[in-house]
């Protein structure tokens, strides 16, 4: 970062924030990639450049877009969020997709858009799933936003290439933070004229960055040495899995997210006491606890030593 070649990427010359965006583009197989501050700005600026005032687009109730999002999409783009319930693996019933989308008529908002999430808590929806989901949106004239914030996770999980779980797909938001460990940023990948829109949608969102290069080169640093270590990540959150529910604690895991339920009558002091022991945690019923790479084996240990001290002492 201290040694990145420096321009001024609102007027498209920053050396760095190019070519991290030209090896986007050629890693997910798109012709163009555009780099923005933000997941949440990149997947509204998808959605502004897709959608137009009084169009719909249908998505999951657990979508980051959905409900992580300040709602964005009604706020700032005008646009209708349809959203049906995930099923228990993170998919969407293809058979309630079709049936959400609204015929060509003026009582109705003008349904536009599919948008998937992948991995979605953690979940990864595979090339299968995927391909029946983008053949359904395309006999029906959608366009195809994939929300891919942890697609690495998703792709280390299923062996199989970033590339080829993103084909077909409109546009695509992909993190560099997060796993990759990048300190912030995310590249929308799509067609030239779809990223030429999206920059306009980037702008009116306050996303124009002048030196961005200084971010750039951690997002090329994180996609070229961070995504093979991922399986670190996956065997951690494994292993943190396996510590809780040896504490008899009802657990979830997938890919690197943790998803441990508590009782609510030891909520309140919980927090409090792994903080003491160096461990930081949101605590609520449904605790989610996310591995990457600055948690190692051995700091898996020392958050279960903590959780045990807690409910055993």
């Amino acid at each position: 970062m201290l040694e990145a070649e420096l321009g001024d990427d609102v007027f498209g010359d920053d050396p760095t924030v190019n070519r991290l965006q030209a090896r986007a583009a050629e890693i997910f197989g798109f012709e163009a990639g555009l780099f923005f501050p933000s997941g949440t700005q990149s997947n509204l600026a998808a959605l502004m450049s897709h959608c137009q005032r009084g169009d719909e687009v249908i998505l999951g109730q657990e979508a980051h877009s959905y409900r992580y999002e300040a709602g964005g999409a009604a706020v700032l783009g005008s646009i209708q969020p349809q959203a049906i319930a995930n099923r228990p693996d993170g998919t969407l019933d293809l058979v309630e997709v079709e049936a959400a989308i609204k015929p060509d008529d003026p009582h109705f908002a003008r349904t536009r858009l599919l948008a998937l999430e992948n991995t979605i808590g953690g979940r990864p929806l595979d090339r299968d799933y995927l391909a029946r989901a983008l053949h359904l949106a395309k006999s029906r004239s959608l366009s195809t936003h994939l929300d891919g914030a942890r697609i690495f996770n998703a792709a280390v999980q299923l062996e199989t290439g970033v590339r080829d779980l993103c084909a077909g797909f409109d546009s695509v938001s992909a993190c560099l933070s997060k796993g990759l460990g990048a300190p912030a940023g995310t590249v929308l990948l799509g067609k030239t004229d779809f990223i030429a829109k999206a920059k306009r949608a980037r702008k009116i969102l306050g996303g124009g960055m002048r030196q961005a290069g200084i971010l750039a080169a951690a997002g090329i640093h994180a996609l070229e040495h961070n995504v093979a270590r991922l399986t670190e990540d996956h065997r951690n959150a494994a292993r943190l899995a396996a510590g809780l529910r040896g504490l008899d604690l009802p657990v979830e895991v997938h890919t690197n997210m943790v998803f441990v339920r508590l009782p609510a009558e030891r909520l309140a002091g919980l927090a409090e006491h792994l903080r003491s022991r160096a461990v930081l945690v949101l605590a609520g019923p449904k605790m989610r606890l996310v591995t990457h790479l600055d948690v190692d084996a051995a700091g898996v240990d020392r958050a279960l030593a903590a959780f045990e001290s807690y409910f055993k002492g």
